[in-house]
Formats: structure tokens, sequence, C-alpha cells
């Protein structure tokens, strides 16, 4: 069975159970959801023995979330035709990443944000060694982590945090030299469940 075959699998199983229970979001730090801004982000996972799942970090200089480790993605605008497109368009203004190596497997879980934005997330897969290039005014560097490492719950920790004088809880996971938190592993944290990697 191919990597593509295995997630679409396990990605199907996963929206059939009930598990909105287990998963984590901000939207309860949320006052009015009518007034979030949609966003997609690819999940783009590579197609190897062992696949990884490609990241970006954000520079230093950017007004959200400077720099924070994230998938590539953004806001949707008017001319995407939907999260889909919107993911595709954005990771290759980011990193290059050409669309006709895409293979969409179907999105997941959306995310509401504290920060503002209802988060659509898209899981891909894509070949191995593709060469990226970042875009410097969006994008300091890109690197690739294991999946597996990313969706063991062993390897994931719970913090607290204020945040806009409320109390958060956020995830957080750290690969190599790179902390990848908040939004980002909230969302691994979810498709995790999705794709069956925890109890």
């Amino acid at each position: 069975m191919t990597l593509r075959d295995r997630l679409e699998k396990a990605l199907v199983k996963g929206h059939e159970s009930d598990l909105d229970h287990l998963l984590y979001n901000e939207r309860d730090h949320i006052d009015d959801p009518k007034v979030l801004r949609d966003a997609a982000v690819l999940i783009a996972v590579t197609d190897r023995p062992d696949p990884g799942v490609i990241f970006v970090q954000r520079p230093l200089h950017m007004r959200n979330h400077p720099g924070q480790v994230a998938f590539p993605g953004g806001k949707i605008d008017p001319g995407d035709r939907d999260p889909i497109d919107a993911a595709l368009r954005e990771a290759h203004e980011e990193v290059a990443l050409d669309r006709g190596h895409v293979d969409i497997i179907g999105m997941t879980d959306s995310f509401q944000s504290g920060s503002g934005y209802n988060i659509q997330p898209v899981l891909s897969v894509i070949p191995p060694d593709l060469p990226f290039v970042a875009e410097p005014s969006e994008v300091e560097s890109w690197f690739e982590a294991p999946l597996d490492f990313l969706l063991d719950p062993r390897n994931r920790t719970i913090h607290e945090g204020i945040w806009n004088g409320r109390k958060r809880h956020y995830y957080e996971i750290y690969w190599q030299d790179y902390r990848i938190w908040g939004i980002t592993a909230g969302i691994l944290n979810n498709l995790g469940k999705r794709l069956g990697w925890e109890a």
C-alpha cells in the first residue's frame, strides 16, 4: 500500500469517528467567530520510507507570528477557488512548491485561532527532496521533520500562558533546534488523532 493510500484510508476512517471531544482548538477564546478571517495551510508529507512534513519558519520582522514555525499557508484570497487552491498558492509563493508535485488527500479539522483566523489544513503527499526556495519576505527557512515523531504524543507537551488577558493552553514539540508550538502543534495534535496515532 502506498503512503498516499495509507494516509487517505486513515483520514477517512478518522473522520468517520466522533473525536470532537478530543480535539484541540482555540474557539473558546473567540468572542465573535463571524469576524474570523479564512486561511489555509498545506500539510505536505514527503513520500519516503520514513515520511516527513515540510515546515517554514517565519522571519522575525513579520507582523503576525514572527519567528514561529508554521505550515506553508496563509489567508484565503478572493481569487482562490477554495482552501485547497489557497494552500497550494501559498506554498508556491513561500517555498516554490509546484502544485503539480502535490497529491491532495483531503481537508482535515479546521482550527479556529485566538489570533483571528479560521484555518483549514489540507493534507497532501509530495515527492521527497524537492528543490525548495524560501521567499525571504515571508520565510526565513524551511525544514522537514519526521511524521511519526510529530504525531507521537510522547513528543508533545502541554503548556499554559496568558494571551490578551486570558489563560490559554498550547502544545509544544521540539525537533532538533526548532520549536513547533501553538496553532501548528494543535493542528498536528488533531491530525494525529484523526490518523489513529493516538489511543
